[in-house]
């Protein structure tokens, strides 16, 4: 895929990642719009488009000679209406306007997330493993790499892990308030750091010839009481007491997400895994 100037970039849903993502692209050269649905000036050189990925009429004011698409929108709820609204529905208004204008993106780029996985057993997961989710949240978006596969224009799907970073913060605060682990079933946790979103979605809109589905995660998927524990040393805290699944909820084990698709695709991770990302973070934080 050629890059360059002439590359004409609409981030859909541009949020914290989104914003920092074309803040990349722009200073790669590409032109990139933000669409978000509050009247929110985002940061130069980035050209902000106030829309409602709800409301189709609103999208008409996407500007021509789009060549390239990501969909970053996320719900405002945690319910089935708001998922179905902003990952099924909003990408088929998008989709369906773009074709109406007669933009012809070389590719369309979805976020979508590994709750599209129901193994719940420690196994390992990859692109090609089945998916057959059982939650809402889960469904909906897999619904809608459905509907992406199904359109005219070429697509591509990123299934994110945990996301960590600056700002996310719920599982430090979690070991400093002095919470449990789940032990029984140990509870495996697949993350990711923001900087590697950024890094991953700016690395495959680029890539001349994509796989159709990337699983984005670190090298270290590993137990919820492994991480906590290994926060807790760094923090100075004794180690969270276990608990079982009886003890607090009913969720399984969970699985283990295999990154090896994307690292052959050329994508080098910054935090390798959660040691590295949760340094940096605690570094940061110290500093302040």
């Amino acid at each position: 895929m050629s890059t360059g100037s002439h590359e004409r970039v609409l981030i859909a849903g541009c949020g914290k990642i989104g914003t920092r993502l074309g803040e990349k692209l722009a200073s790669l050269g590409e032109e990139v719009w933000g669409l978000r649905r509050q009247r929110v000036r985002l940061p130069s050189p980035l050209r902000t488009l106030t829309a409602d990925l709800g409301a189709p009429e609103s999208l008409q004011a996407i500007p021509a000679g789009i060549t390239r698409v990501y969909y970053l929108a996320t719900p405002n709820a945690y319910t089935d209406a708001a998922y179905r609204m902003a990952y099924v529905d909003g990408l088929r208004n998008l989709l369906r306007v773009l074709a109406e204008q007669g933009q012809t993106p070389r590719r369309v780029i979805f976020v979508s997330s590994t709750a599209v996985y129901a193994q719940q057993s420690g196994e390992w997961v990859d692109e090609t493993s089945p998916t057959v989710p059982t939650g809402f949240s889960g469904q909906r978006l897999l619904q809608a790499e459905h509907l992406l596969q199904q359109e005219r224009f070429p697509g591509l799907v990123v299934r994110f892990g945990g996301i960590y970073g600056r700002g996310r913060k719920a599982m430090l605060r979690k070991v400093q308030a002095g919470e449990p682990c789940h032990a029984e079933p140990a509870l495996y946790t697949n993350r990711i750091h923001e900087d590697d979103c950024v890094g991953v979605l700016c690395h495959l809109g680029r890539l001349a010839s994509p796989e159709p589905i990337y699983l984005a995660v670190d090298d270290a998927p590993c137990t919820q009481c492994e991480l906590m524990d290994w926060l807790a040393e760094q923090l100075g805290r004794p180690k969270p007491a276990r608990t079982t699944a009886a003890q607090s909820t009913s969720r399984a084990g969970g699985k283990r997400c295999c990154n090896a698709r994307l690292k052959a695709s050329g994508y080098a991770l910054r935090f390798p895994t959660y040691r590295e990302g949760y340094r940096a973070m605690l570094k940061e934080t110290l500093s302040q």
